[in-house]
């Protein structure tokens, strides 16, 4: 989306430039998500919801998913640098972000709102990357990276809620382990709507494409059923996780109508 956003004619007089952004994107993507699988692993082999379904469950070692996820991380930072040099900084921020809350000895995971602000920060980061691909970053490039920063933090808010028997019996404080589900949950939601809000003031500026406060103001309600049914039914693991997919696939929907939309953009 970032890129999409940004694009500039000039990005497509040099064609090698998507596909090898795609490929690094990718490679850290699989870095972060490998590092949280690493550090987590004796939490996930306690969670009966993914037990099953752990590195360690499929036959790959510890040590061995541990160069995994550095050979991804050299991989990614490798190909961004063929794009440009603010491309690696941050590409390495997000690496960095995401050593902060996944590792054990630094503990970022464990700190409630300091877990939301390594999200916030990712997310925004994450956006600029792309951004910067196609543009140099400015104002415009910050305010959009924010709108998805929030969607991220709002997204990590709900997970902990689903994780949160889990975390609590490997002795995780997370912030749904110290604060509640119910209360970490309406949080969560509370950031989805700043976020729309926020949306909604872009479109209105000129900041963002139309579209993208139109879509976002329509799928909301649905997104806010969803929520009250999951904070009635009780907040279990199933009953999260199913909300998650629908929001997931709302959102989804909305990157793919501006995605489409943005070819025709005058």
């Amino acid at each position: 989306m970032g890129l999409l956003l940004a694009w500039d004619p000039s990005v497509a007089l040099r064609p090698w430039i998507v596909p090898v952004f795609l490929v690094a994107n990718v490679c850290l993507l699989a870095h972060v998500f490998g590092l949280n699988d690493w550090a987590g692993i004796t939490a996930d082999q306690q969670d009966s919801n993914k037990a099953d379904r752990t590195f360690l469950a499929l036959g790959v070692s510890r040590a061995q998913m541990g160069v995994l996820v550095a050979s991804l991380g050299v991989a990614s930072l490798s190909l961004f640098s063929l794009l440009s040099w603010s491309s690696v900084l941050l590409a390495a921020a997000v690496v960095g972000l995401s050593l902060a809350y996944s590792h054990p000895i630094l503990g970022g995971k464990g700190m409630p709102i300091v877990s939301s602000l390594l999200h916030l920060a990712g997310g925004t980061v994450h956006f600029l990357l792309g951004y910067s691909v196609a543009r140099p970053i400015d104002a415009r490039g910050l305010l959009l990276g924010v709108y998805f920063g929030l969607i991220f933090a709002a997204g990590h808010l709900s997970q902990e809620v689903a994780d949160h028997d889990a975390d609590r019996r490997a002795g995780l404080r997370t912030a749904a382990v110290r604060a509640g589900k119910r209360r970490v949950f309406v949080a969560s939601f509370a950031l989805f709507t700043l976020s729309v809000g926020l949306a909604l003031a872009l479109g209105l500026g000129g900041i963002a494409p139309p579209l993208l406060a139109v879509a976002v103001a329509a799928v909301y309600p649905v997104h806010g059923l969803s929520f009250w049914h999951a904070l009635r039914a009780g907040l279990t693991f199933p009953v999260v996780d199913r909300y998650r997919t629908r929001y997931r696939l709302l959102y989804a929907l909305v990157g793919l109508a501006v995605a489409l939309s943005l070819p025709w953009r005058p």
